[in-house]
């Protein structure tokens, strides 16, 4: 059975006259079935998802990304990678059923795979807690990293989190160090770690595992320190606003990618993910091969460096650039000849003033 969102009233009663269209049990009986029509109708119903997807707001992205349809990060898994081998548990407390983990293969290269899963049904959805990570599957992908950065495996991961489980258990067992460490083992991988988020990239639960040298979205996923639900009652106290904070939050891919905060924006199929999912898996296996080649020639040190100096660069003009003379591996900032010349004016703009009257009071002197 099909979920349709709200935008998509229409486009549900087209689908369901295609349906009635294409079986030929009619009240009167087995009937010839009209395959003019069911063409037809199956053009106006492309005609309006393109209608409707090219024009969403903020929040209706919001809704696409959590829609119950929407591939999963087990789905992909099994779609793009070959012998994948499940491990599992932090050495510490237990197993997270939120995050799936493990080594596989893609173009016969070997990549640990972490992938945050929601689940596909109510009971799948309870055991994987709504893919909330607990502070036990961040421990067990600590310590998949850890091991993955000592044979120099690249690192992949599927981000579609609501955010970290915020239940007394995972405060009690240390979930904000739980995903402070987690970020931290991110940053200091000298392999490459490429995230894609899928669905929901939601909180410190999201960026936990999305602290890569690649970020990448899918055209109709979100990217949030916040849902737009909670943005809007703590500004507004009024959850009904979630429009007015998904705009102004600037969550979605295009958003993002246009402020520098993610790499890449890989286009959904017409109608979102759920629709074509094998074309989307194509699609996404396509840009993790490309990204994996492109680090292919780097070596630990450059590829550290890079996943540095992209964080140091978000929200700078040119961001920071490592300095030959440096022998420590730092990383130093440079500044672009406009905000140079901006600068040099400010901190001498009473020496320009003065120079400025003098200039203008010889100038009223040779003209009387």
């Amino acid at each position: 059975m099909k979920n349709y969102l709200d935008f998509e009233k229409e486009i549900k009663a087209l689908e369901e006259e295609v349906d009635s269209l294409k079986s030929p049990f009619g009240s009167e009986g087995i009937s010839e079935v009209d395959t003019n029509k069911i063409k037809n109708t199956q053009q106006e119903i492309n005609q309006k998802l393109e209608e409707i997807y090219s024009n969403l707001n903020s929040w209706q992205k919001t809704q696409v990304a959590r829609h119950e349809d929407r591939p999963k990060a087990n789905f992909y898994i099994k779609k793009i990678f070959s012998q994948f081998t499940l491990l599992s548990g932090d050495r510490y407390f237990g197993d997270d059923k939120s995050v799936i983990a493990g080594f596989g293969l893609i173009e016969n290269k070997s990549v640990l795979i972490i992938g945050q899963e929601k689940g596909e049904d109510l009971n799948s959805r309870i055991e994987r807690n709504f893919g909330m990570m607990r502070p036990e599957g961040y421990r067990k992908c600590i310590r998949l990293m850890k091991l993955a950065d000592r044979f120099q495996i690249p690192v992949i991961s599927f981000i579609d989190t609501p955010g970290a489980y915020p239940g007394l258990g995972a405060e009690q067992r240390g979930q904000a160090s739980a995903i402070a460490n987690s970020i931290e083992c991110c940053m200091s991988l000298t392999v490459p770690n490429i995230s894609i988020i899928i669905g929901e990239g939601g909180s410190g639960g999201a960026i936990a595992l999305a602290s890569s040298n690649k970020v990448i979205m899918l055209e109709n996923s979100i990217y949030s320190v916040i849902s737009p639900e909670g943005c809007a009652s703590i500004l507004w106290r009024d959850p009904s606003k979630s429009l007015q904070a998904a705009e102004a939050m600037k969550l979605t891919a295009k958003d993002l990618l246009k402020l520098k905060i993610i790499d890449e924006l890989i286009p959904e199929p017409l109608g979102g993910a759920h629709r074509d999912p094998d074309s989307i898996a194509a699609d996404i296996k396509h840009s993790i091969i490309k990204n994996l080649k492109y680090f292919e020639n780097y070596n630990k040190n450059q590829i550290y460096d890079h996943r540095k100096s992209k964080f140091l660069q978000i929200g700078r003009e040119q961001g920071f650039n490592k300095l030959s003379s440096l022998n420590d591996g730092g990383l130093s900032y440079k500044d672009s000849d406009i905000r140079k010349f901006k600068s040099h004016i400010s901190k001498n703009r009473y020496v320009y003033i003065g120079l400025c009257l003098v200039a203008i009071t010889s100038l009223i002197a040779v003209l009387y």
